[in-house]
Parts: structure tokens; C-alpha cells; sequence
């Protein structure tokens, strides 16, 4: 085997996480997030994929290796994937904005959270190119057109529903999702690879079928995302051309006054909530996995 060069796989394995952080700090246009907030976010990324590696070797005595059935595809693309992973992100999330000044417009909860994904694909990319390196090109482009891009829409999904709750709306169904809703999104994402993996798909040829469902899927993920960027995006622009007429130092005579807009939910309660709905799952897994251990002697 010819020798290879480290740090050509480690730029590739990080470039398209790069190009997609650049991506979103570009779109935010109307107030840019300062350049140490986002270096901070993609670290508070990195240090997700720790903490989901670590839940993830805790279930791994519970998660099947190679899914021979599709139940087993969906219980390890959400159970062994989706569910740790978005925790940790989550986790993250909610420490780097907890008290955050610079979290002031529905765009940056979008922005922060990319910056947090993307540090968590780019980790998750250099484990899986230097776990294939004879192979690691194909595997590195395989993954900046799906892995990376999909890491992206799930963050926009978890930054999106992150301010909703911070700026708009404590209900139950928004505090949810913040959390659901990325797990959801990827859940699909692993499962139907998974699915188009089995020995059942492979002999019935039902693997194209799966794999075309997949391109659809991704398809939709990246729409999804875009909608959501534009809706926070015009949110921000419009609340700012609405009190762009105000001048500091400005005396306004036979004006209305405006009520300053303020989040209707604390940073500490959400955080409070997300943290207890996070800590029981982890128990529900460390019971299970104990349960199966003490079943298994």
C-alpha cells in the first residue's frame, strides 16, 4: 500500500464543513456574528462528537453492527445515531447561547447551530477517512455531497426551532421540536441507508428503490433548510427595517411608543428543561443496557 498523506486527508475530511460555515456566516447578512463566536460554536461542535461517541459506546452493546432486518435499520439509524447525536449537539447548543450577548436575531440561533454541526461533521469525517484509508477519496466525496449536507439540515432544523422558542413561542409543540425534529430528520437520513443495506433489500433489489428514496429525502432536506434560512432571515430583516427610523439620541414627538421586543422564555428555564428531558434518556439507555447485560450472563 503506498503511503498517505495525513494532512491531505484531514483537509478533505474538514473542507466541506469549512465551505458550509462560510456559507451561512455569508447569508448573514443583516448583523454578523463575531469571527471568535463562530470559531467557538465549530469547537463546542467538535466537543459534541465526544460526548455523542461516548453515548454511543454505551448502547453499542444494544445496537446491531450490520441491521439484517429493516426494524433493526430504523432502531440503529435513530437509537444509535440520531438520538445521541442530537443530544450532544443539542447540549451544546444550549451552553454556547446560555447568557450569550451576541444571540440577538432569530438568524443567529441558525447560525450557531451550523457552526455546532458543522464541528461535529468535520470530527466525524476524519474518524470515517482515516478508518478507510485506502479507500478515502471516494469515502471523502461520498460524504462532503451527503454526510456533511446532511449534518447541515439537521442543524438548521435544531437553530430554527431554537429561536423560535428563545424569541417567539414557549409551547410545548415548539419546545419539542427543537429536539425531534433534528432527531426525526436524521433518524430517516440513517435509516433508509441502513434499509437499502439489508440482506432483505439486497435479494429483492429493493436497495436501488431505498437509494432513490434517499436522493428524494436529501432532496427534501435541502429545501427544508432553505425555507427555514429565509424565514428567520426576512423575520430579522423585517423587525429591523420596522425600527430603522430610530435614531440614537433621536427625540420622536406624536409616535407610539413601542414595546421593546423581548424573548418570552428564559435561556436558564429552557435550559433547565432540554437538560431533564436529555437525562431521562440517558437513563431509559443506561437501564436498557444494563438490563440486557445482566439477561446476557
Amino acid at each position: 500500500m503506498e503511503s498517505v498523506n495525513l494532512y491531505r486527508v484531514i483537509f478533505a475530511a474538514i473542507l466541506p464543513a469549512f465551505l458550509l460555515v462560510l456559507f451561512i456566516y455569508w447569508r448573514d447578512k443583516n448583523q454578523r456574528e463575531p469571527f471568535m463566536q463562530i470559531v467557538k460554536g465549530v469547537l463546542y461542535g467538535v466537543l459534541s462528537a465526544g460526548i455523542a461517541m461516548l453515548l454511543e459506546t454505551l448502547l453499542s452493546p444494544i445496537i446491531p453492527a450490520e441491521p439484517v432486518t429493516w426494524l433493526g435499520a430504523v432502531f440503529k439509524g435513530f437509537v444509535g445515531a440520531a438520538i445521541p447525536e442530537e443530544f450532544a449537539k443539542l447540549t451544546m447548543l444550549i451552553l454556547l447561547l446560555r447568557n450569550n450577548r451576541y444571540f440577538d436575531e432569530r438568524f443567529d440561533g441558525i447560525v450557531y447551530a451550523v457552526c455546532i454541526g458543522m464541528g461535529f461533521a468535520g470530527t466525524e469525517n476524519i474518524i470515517y477517512l482515516l478508518s478507510n484509508i485506502d479507500s478515502w477519496q471516494s469515502v471523502a466525496v461520498s460524504r462532503a455531497i451527503f454526510a456533511v449536507p446532511g449534518h447541515f439540515g439537521f442543524a438548521v432544523a435544531m437553530g430554527y426551532f431554537y429561536s423560535m422558542i428563545y424569541f417567539k413561542d414557549m409551547s410545548p409543540r415548539y419546545a419539542s421540536r427543537v429536539y425531534w425534529m433534528p432527531v426525526l430528520l436524521h433518524g430517516i437520513y440513517d435509516s433508509v441507508l441502513f434499509m437499502a443495506g439489508t440482506p432483505l433489500s439486497r435479494m429483492t433489489g429493493l436497495s436501488a428503490v431505498l437509494v432513490l428514496c434517499f436522493y428524494v429525502f436529501c432532496w427534501y432536506l435541502l429545501k427544508h433548510s432553505r425555507k427555514k434560512i429565509r424565514e428567520h432571515y426576512e423575520r430579522d430583516i423585517h423587525v429591523s427595517q420596522r425600527y430603522s427610523f430610530l435614531q440614537p439620541g433621536a427625540v420622536i414627538e406624536d409616535v407610539e411608543p413601542i414595546e421593546e421586543s423581548k424573548p418570552l422564555c428564559m435561556p436558564r428555564k429552557m435550559f433547565v428543561m432540554m437538560l431533564t428531558i436529555g437525562l431521562v434518556i440517558l437513563m431509559i439507555w443506561l437501564i436498557w443496557g444494563i438490563w440486557t447485560y445482566v439477561t446476557a450472563l
